[in-house]
């Protein structure tokens, strides 16, 4: 396969031609110790500038003021930006000065790692700066990074194309270091989390991820095949069932922070692989389990932010408990005027299409009121809000209501318009059990692709007897969007599943003449790094036509000077 590379790429690569023939590795294998962090000396240096005499730290390059004898770079590291300065008589104090004129100079770019030794001082311009004693290149970069530009306060060149971001998170980490702090907070919500629960004694386990019968929601589940066993497996769409034969072990109490999966639509708030956190603890029911998820993300926003309020888009959120509760009848009836309570499958048809729900014939009754929720209901409730006791036909694991017919144990928590955590208390009669799965298959057979189907070694294990439980499931991806203020699940992911990225195709010579490019100048704009159409269109015609006639020159071609309206035009 033949590998086209843009001027900057073929620069790079000649320089690292260069760095081996002079005896240097660009990759070395032994380590570089590290002493300090970019964070640390800006932190503490003005306290007291007798520290950091004798530093160590390595980073990436993220800028170069060449100067002569003497010169600044910047450099980023895990925990920010520091400037260094080169002087070449101590970089190189032999009358060998290749390593300053030659190498620092010509054959290091932006990009390119460097480990760096010296002590700390501050400019006459009042920054804080590292004097480099000496340098050692630790990674030579073959792409160039999108620059950053920065001009009157203003932000030109930024990384901001969502695909991009996501589907080069390297990349994003790298230009637009802030969002660090997104996924560092992801993992201190769990970190609180898994700590609020061990406090209370609950025992965290592992659950398989390759099922032969998929089970615990309803949901689409990813196919798979075990050559060895000759047996199809599904990956897990929830670890419930395998958690509560867990209960009926023994246990009190078991968690699991789970990678489930579940094969169906892509949104800003869905993604086919997700993280989720279940809980089942044994003797207690869905009031109590209400109480402990009000009492456990108070903390994790209080551990998060130092605060129960947080600001997600135009809402403040608070978390303070006791939070709203609601049943799911009453909630409906208050954002649409209708008791849908004593309603059949035709009267809740009829009100579905009156709000604007899509039905088909095989939404069941339990569908149909989850869909008039969804579509009435949801997106309003902003501050944390309970939905509880809902109809028995939308739980098939939770237990019958003690005091309402045709109800089920059963919470959501709302928050900010979308579901963030579901619970029960628990069902554990094998024989009512059997019969909510066998109705399941009764609507898988009208054509719900969602329906749960029957797991018999389940069964099995509720026959030996489960205690009476409450169960739990938490997404931590949409509570971490909430906590770190983030409009997408795709922003809390490092690497979200995307659709394969389409592969550019070069523009002919013909393309490129279409559009009004000389045949003349068509090896230039190739030699700027513009293979396609799309590429050269979104080019900036002033800078373009710079290049171009930088190109034109340095290629000494006798062709004629571009006008910047004929480029313009190629542009249009």
């Amino acid at each position: 396969m033949s590998l086209e590379f843009n001027e900057q790429e073929i620069i790079r690569r000649n320089s690292l031609k260069e760095i081996l023939k002079l005896g240097i590795d660009p990759y070395p294998a032994d380590k570089f110790d590290i002493n300090v962090t970019a964070k640390e000396i800006h932190e503490n240096f003005p306290k007291d500038n007798s520290l950091y005499q004798d530093i160590s730290i390595a980073g990436r390059i993220m800028s170069r003021r060449i100067m002569g004898a003497a010169s600044f770079v910047e450099i980023q590291d895990s925990t920010g930006r520091i400037q260094l300065y080169f002087k070449r008589d101590e970089i190189c104090p032999d009358e060998d000065k290749s390593m300053y004129n030659i190498v620092f100079k010509r054959l290091l770019d932006i990009g390119d790692i460097i480990g760096v030794k010296g002590y700390v001082f501050t400019t006459k311009m009042g920054e804080i700066t590292i004097h480099v004693s000496e340098y050692k290149i630790l990674c030579k970069s073959l792409k160039p990074l999108p620059i950053v530009k920065e001009k009157d306060d203003k932000i030109y060149d930024a990384f901001t194309d969502p695909e991009q971001r996501y589907r080069q998170r390297y990349l994003d980490l790298i230009v637009n270091p802030d969002i660090k702090n997104t996924f560092i907070k992801r993992t201190q919500l769990i970190n609180s989390m898994r700590s609020f629960l061990n406090n209370k004694e609950y025992l965290e386990v592992e659950t398989p991820i390759l099922q032969p019968i998929y089970g615990g929601a309803a949901a689409r589940p990813f196919k798979t095949f075990h050559n060895t066993l000759d047996m199809t497996l599904y990956l897990r769409i929830a670890n419930e069932l395998y958690l509560k034969r867990l209960i009926v072990g023994g246990y009190d109490g078991v968690y699991e922070f789970s990678k489930d999966f579940r094969n169906e639509g892509m949104s800003r708030f869905h993604n086919p692989e997700f993280t989720q956190m279940e809980l089942y603890v044994a003797y207690k029911d869905y009031e109590w389990m209400m109480n402990l998820v009000e009492e456990m993300l108070e903390k994790i926003a209080l551990d998060l932010s130092g605060s129960t309020e947080i600001r997600v888009g135009e809402n403040l959120i608070n978390f303070k408990k006791p939070w709203k509760r609601f049943t799911m009848f009453e909630v409906i009836e208050h954002f649409t005027g209708v008791d849908i309570s004593e309603m059949g499958e035709n009267d809740l048809v009829e009100v579905a299409k009156k709000h604007g729900v899509e039905v088909d014939a095989s939404m069941g009754k339990g569908k149909l009121i989850d869909e008039i929720f969804g579509e009435t209901c949801e997106a309003k409730l902003i501050q944390p809000t309970f939905i509880t006791d809902y109809p028995v036909e939308m739980s098939p694991l939770a237990k019958k209501h003690r005091n309402k017919k045709g109800l089920v144990e059963r919470f959501e928590a709302i928050c900010n318009g979308k579901e963030i955590c579901n619970a029960f208390s628990e069902l554990n009669d094998p024989i009512d059990q059997r019969k909510r799965f066998e109705a399941q298959l009764e609507l898988g057979k009208r054509g719900d692709t969602e329906s749960m189907v029957l797991d018999e070694d389940f069964l099995r294990a509720l026959e030996f007897g489960m205690p009476p439980t409450a169960g739990l499931g938490i997404g931590i991806d949409r509570l971490t969007m909430i906590m770190t203020n983030s409009a997408s699940i795709q922003d809390v992911l490092f690497f979200p599943q995307m659709r394969p990225e389409k592969k550019p195709v070069s523009a002919t010579d013909d393309d490129f003449m279409e559009i009004g490019v000389p045949a003349e100048w068509i090896a230039v704009i190739r030699k700027a790094g513009f293979s396609t159409i799309d590429d050269l269109k979104s080019a900036n015609p002033n800078k373009l036509i710079n290049d171009l006639s930088g190109l034109r020159k340095k290629m000494k071609l006798q062709i004629p000077a571009l006008k910047i309206e004929d480029v313009k035009l190629w542009l249009a």
